[in-house]
């Protein structure tokens, strides 16, 4: 029996299946080999087609077919997670009626900020856990302001895992989870937020039946089988949002365990069993995978708009023809704890939740043309994302989250032996590396949906760490040095 898994992210989508027995990814594939386009039309806009997403869908699923020679009909049940907080809009004919605007779209800050202050502070803090801020309502309320006629024709709103399992199901529905990540959800009241959809003036009907995270979801319909070259009727048993679903993947479910992603984005997610939120909202906090209402799993969530896209623009413009990841991170590990008085404050990429909802830009600082080379700059933008991740978790303890083992995939920035021992060495927290990825995640989440494991335990028994990163105390002091001249820096421009 085989379990199938996708991840829609603003980079790429991936598939993966899975042997549900060993746990073993039989295949896993990615589309687009170059990075999805995201289109700015504004500074501060990030959009996507949605149509883009199903079209990479299509060809990754085609490839891990082709790959693991696995026949249609032996897939038992399909997982999904997303790239959290867009918008989808939709009309009665499932007809997308404009590109979706995307996580880090950052055109709605002020609207959810007079929200904020219109409403109570306190009031949103202890009912949503978060100000309305820059999420999925807030945009949806800036779509009604500016593009009337297209919110006339709005018959539902998604998140873009909605959108995807409405691709393959003609269902439409959403999760508690997801309906928290978009702030549509009232945790006192333990049902959708009907203050805030008054506020908005959004009408109730646009709000997509709501669904256990682990169930049966819908079925393939015939039209997506043919398209995909998959059976109908293969249930769709999971779903969740990338950085719930990341920590999910790496079994992480219980109060006090922490995970950590680093790729175009980076998080920090702790779970808590208490509903707890920084008065400032500059960490979020969400329903886990697993949240119930009597027995709450919340997921804090540090976000940071720019980390690996930073890195990946040193690729593009400073790397050279043929540069890689790896040339830059073996370039990085010449240089010295510190890249010799340069610093690199990475967010050039919308607004910072954790810096108040200040667009910034990136800021490198200390350049000597004389001292400094393409190596000094690669280690500094590696320290300066590390160093983002030790602010933000300061704040992450004002909430009972106390980060002292920290689990992550095998990938993006934490291949590098710079980031991890940087990030080791910087927070004193252990770091353990796992063999898994998102669209692996979705992949068991799907079983446990589907019923096949009878329990989280079983579901992740093979689970393999590779690798254990211990803090250098020898090292300890030159890390707080170099964190002390970032903070410095960070502070003369917020």
């Amino acid at each position: 029996m085989y379990l199938l898994g996708y991840d829609i992210g603003s980079s790429s989508v991936k598939a993966s299946i899975i042997d549900a027995e060993s746990g073993q990814a039989m295949a896993s594939a990615f589309h687009p080999k170059q990075e999805m386009e995201i289109v700015a039309a504004s500074s501060g806009w990030a959009e996507q087609d949605p149509e883009l997403w199903w079209v990479n869908l299509k060809l990754a699923t085609r490839d891990i077919l082709t790959a693991s020679r696995i026949k249609a009909g032996q897939i038992a049940a399909i997982g999904i997670s997303y790239q959290m907080h867009g918008l989808v809009l939709v009309n009665r004919q499932q007809q997308v009626l404009r590109r979706s605007i995307i996580w880090c779209d950052s055109r709605a800050v002020s609207i959810g900020e007079k929200a904020f202050k219109d409403i109570g502070e306190v009031t949103c803090l202890k009912h949503l856990l978060n100000s309305p801020g820059n999420f999925t309502a807030s945009k949806l309320r800036w779509v009604m302001e500016n593009e009337p006629a297209t919110y006339q024709k709005v018959h539902k709103f998604m998140l873009p895992g909605d959108y995807i399992a409405m691709r393959l199901t003609g269902e439409i529905n959403t999760t508690v989870s997801g309906l928290s990540e978009g702030i549509f959800w009232d945790f006192s009241s333990n049902k959708p937020a009907d203050f805030l959809l008054d506020h908005y003036k959004i009408d109730r009907s646009m709000l997509p039946e709501i669904v256990p995270t682990f169930s049966e979801q819908g079925r393939m319909s015939r039209n997506a089988a043919r398209e995909l070259n998959l059976a109908e009727g293969i249930p769709v048993t999971y779903r969740a949002g990338d950085q719930p679903n990341n920590a999910f993947s790496l079994n992480v479910l219980n109060p006090g365990e922490i995970a950590a992603t680093a790729g175009t984005s980076g998080v920090v997610y702790g779970v808590s069993n208490e509903v707890k939120y920084d008065p400032e909202s500059r960490v979020n906090t969400f329903a886990h995978v697993n949240h119930k209402e009597k027995d709450p799993r919340l997921g804090v969530l540090l976000c940071i708009n720019g980390t690996g896209i930073l890195y990946s623009w040193l690729k593009k413009n400073l790397a050279g023809q043929g540069g890689d990841y790896e040339e830059m991170n073996r370039l990085a590990g010449n240089v010295p704890v510190g890249s010799k008085g340069l610093s690199v404050l990475p967010f050039g990429n919308g607004a910072e939740r954790m810096l108040g909802n200040k667009d910034t830009g990136c800021h490198i600082s200390g350049l000597n043309f004389n001292m400094h080379s393409s190596s000094d700059v690669f280690r500094a933008a590696q320290e300066g994302v590390v160093h983002a991740f030790h602010y933000g978790m300061e704040i992450m303890k004002t909430t009972g989250i106390q980060p002292q083992i920290i689990r992550a995939g095998n990938t993006n920035m934490f291949l590098s032996p710079v980031f991890r021992e940087s990030l080791a060495g910087l927070t004193g927290a252990v770091i353990e590396l796992y063999d898994t990825d998102g669209s692996q995640g979705a992949a068991k989440g799907a079983g446990i949906g589907s019923g096949y494991y009878v329990s989280f335990e079983n579901a992740f028994r093979n689970l393999k760490k590779i690798r254990v990163i211990e803090p250098d105390k020898r090292l300890a002091d030159q890390y707080k040095t170099a964190y002390g001249r970032w903070v410095q820096k960070l502070n003369e421009i917020i």
